[in-house]
Formats: C-alpha cells, structure tokens, sequence
C-alpha cells in the first residue's frame, strides 16, 4: 500500500473542509421556524473564545435532538458564518448518500484525531460525551448531567491545547416524554450486536402515542441554552491535569448550569 493510500481519509474525517454557505442558506431559512416553533434562546454566545476551543454540551431530545442546530443559530448570529464549527457524531450516521452533504454541515466522525486535528486549525468544536444514552434519558431526569463515564473529551481537550467551554440545554426532554432509555430493550432485541446501539428509548408523543424507538415528531417545547465560562484547563489543574479531576468540575459546573435553567422553567413544553 503507498503513503498516499495510507493517508487517505475515511469518509467523515476532518480535511479542514467548511462551507459557510451552505450554513448561511441553511439557517438564514431554518432559524425564523425554530425561533417559532421551539422559542429558542441561545445565551451568553460572546463567552466562547478566538481561536480552538471544544464546547462541551448534555444531549437532548432523542434522535431528533435539536441541541446542533440551536447552537449553531446563536453561533453564527454571534460570530459569523466564516467561524468554523466542527460537530462529532457517531460514525453510524455518516454512512450511504448523505454524508456529503453532512461533511460540509461541519459534521466529523467522532475520534479522538479527528478532534484534535479540527482543534489544532483554530476551529470550535462540539462534543456531546454523553451520546444516545444521555439523549435518551427519561423525561424526569432532564436536569442530570450524566456522561455514563466517558471521559475522553477531557483528553481531546489536553491534547490539543484548547479550553472547555461547557454548554447547557433544557427543554429537548420534554419534545416527547421519555420513559425509558430502554437498555434492557435493546439488548433483548439484539441490536448492540446488529447495530452497537445500546438504548432503544420508550416514549409518549404525537402522533404515534406510545412509541419504541421514540420515533414521534418533536412537541414544541420551549429550548433554551446556555453558554457558561470556559475553563481553562492548565490554569485551573497545572501542567499535569488529572482527567478524572477536570471531569468532575466540568460536571460539576455543568450541572449547577442545569438547575439554574431548570429553576426558571415553570412549566413543561411552555418555558
């Protein structure tokens, strides 16, 4: 095999490619309806600074998650469409005809390479540690920041040099009622061996009522996220942070974040 084949990136790999275009048409269209339809609030934008940093956020709403197009919205209104933003997600999804058109969304298979590489080139990155198992969470627990242990966001962070720019979200929970992530589910049905997934949430919504997979339309629940300070990791922790230390502050912090958010919420799906 040559060098050159040696190299040659998979398909979802960061190649320092960006389309500002494609982002200014998408949400120049997209963000009048997500500001009626969710009501969304991007706050304190102005907090993440110039050059890489890796915003780490909790992840809500089932597969229809709607934490990326949020952030974006209050990220380009802040910072322009020219400010590269690179988002990890599981290399599941990039697979068949849409994964050119998700490459130049910013989309990045998640590894920890691929993130150092977009970090080292002066781009903000984001990271959802908890995955499907903290998208899918049950409604009642929407205020738990809860990574189920992973960690390697602290080591990414280290690696390439860059602050943490912790972000919190409510109001994705609540777009269906989440009744359980549904682990026991999954494995009965096989699908960690077919499909690596692991949860197969159970939910209530519209139109399908109850439903296994939580395959209902979004509700149009209030979404609000919040920038919070970024941490600067060799300041805070010295030369030789402990991953697991820098771990339990960024949730710590993260979850201070959550309950202010979730104090102010007086009702569900309302705000």
């Amino acid at each position: 095999m040559s060098t050159e084949e040696q190299h040659e990136p998979s398909p979802g790999d960061f190649t320092g490619e960006w389309h500002p275009e494609l982002l200014r048409r998408l949400t120049t269209i997209a963000g009048p309806l997500y500001s009626l339809y969710f009501r969304t609030e991007v706050r304190d934008m102005d907090r993440i600074p110039p050059g890489g940093a890796l915003v780490v956020s909790n992840h809500s709403g089932g597969i229809a998650a709607q934490d990326v197009p949020v952030f974006w919205l209050g990220f380009f209104k802040e910072f322009g469409h020219d400010r590269p933003v690179y988002t990890l997600i599981h290399d599941l999804l990039l697979r068949g005809p849409t994964i050119p058109v998700l490459t130049r969304l910013g989309m990045i298979r998640a590894s920890r390479d691929n993130a150092t590489e977009a970090l080292r080139s002066g781009a903000v990155v984001i990271v959802f540690p908890g995955g499907d198992y903290d998208a899918l969470r049950p409604t009642s627990q929407q205020s738990v920041i809860d990574f189920n242990g992973r960690t390697g966001y602290v080591a990414t962070a280290i690696e390439a040099g860059v602050p943490i720019v912790p972000v919190v979200s409510i109001g994705g929970q609540e777009t269906q009622l989440f009744l359980t992530r549904g682990k026991w589910l999954a494995k009965r049905l096989g699908l960690q061996r077919l499909t690596r997934a692991e949860e197969v949430a159970v939910t209530v919504g519209f139109p399908f009522g109850l439903s296994v997979g939580a395959f209902n339309l979004p509700l149009p629940s209030k979404i609000v996220t919040q920038v919070l300070e970024p941490i600067d990791i060799a300041a805070e922790f010295g030369n030789n942070p402990d991953v697991a230390e820098v771990d339990v502050h960024v949730r710590k912090v993260m979850q201070a974040g959550l309950d202010d958010l979730a104090a102010q919420r007086r009702f569900p799906i309302l705000g």
